[in-house]
């Protein structure tokens, strides 16, 4: 038998302890008998900086194609969606038939974090249930989901499962909690 190789996708890449938090994970990893691999693991080197950032793409992707199972940590960053990069991640592992498993540090639904961020002044349009709408008159989807339901729907798809934890505001990004719920529910 095979060790699962899981693929660590998420926003942490971002933050100023990204290598301590990514070495934390696999960690884990290795504790559930996973292999780890982080998006930073990827060697990559350019002489032309304007090359960079494309080898740092073709790196995470070669990572993605090595890996069983992608986790993504799909807390919202930057907005009240998850991180664009980690999604981006997730839809190509799943078109490679990854299995797929997220989870966030926010429990908040999608809609209620749309509206606090983009209703207007914190008041419900009028409407009926089904046609909530921001403050540009979009709706807002109103499924009760965590985020977008395409990218819980891949998840669930595949197979895999998405959890959330009520972490606090200053570990928003690091708390591991459900991170190793998942990875006890996949060993």
């Amino acid at each position: 038998m095979t060790t699962a190789v899981i693929y660590l996708a998420g926003p942490e890449v971002f933050l100023a302890d990204a290598v301590e938090l990514g070495m934390a994970k696999k960690a884990l990893c290795q504790r559930h008998g996973f292999i780890g691999l982080f998006p930073l693991d990827a060697e990559v080197q350019s002489p032309d900086p304007d090359e960079l950032p494309w080898a740092i793409s073709r790196g995470n992707e070669a990572l993605i194609r090595q890996a069983d199972i992608l986790i993504a940590n799909l807390t919202p960053f930057r907005g009240p969606s998850a991180d664009v990069g980690t999604v981006y991640e997730l839809g190509l592992a799943r078109g490679l038939g990854k299995r797929l498993s997220g989870y966030s540090n926010d429990p908040a639904s999608f809609l209620a974090r749309s509206w606090s961020q983009f209703g207007p002044a914190g008041q419900p349009v009028p409407g009926p249930e089904g046609d909530i709408r921001d403050r540009d008159g979009l709706k807002i989807e109103e499924f009760g989901l965590h985020d977008n339901l395409m990218i819980e729907g891949g998840i669930r798809q595949s197979e895999g499962t998405f959890i959330s934890h009520a972490a606090s505001e200053a570990t928003r990004y690091t708390d591991l909690t459900a991170f190793e719920r998942l990875l006890q529910q996949l060993a």
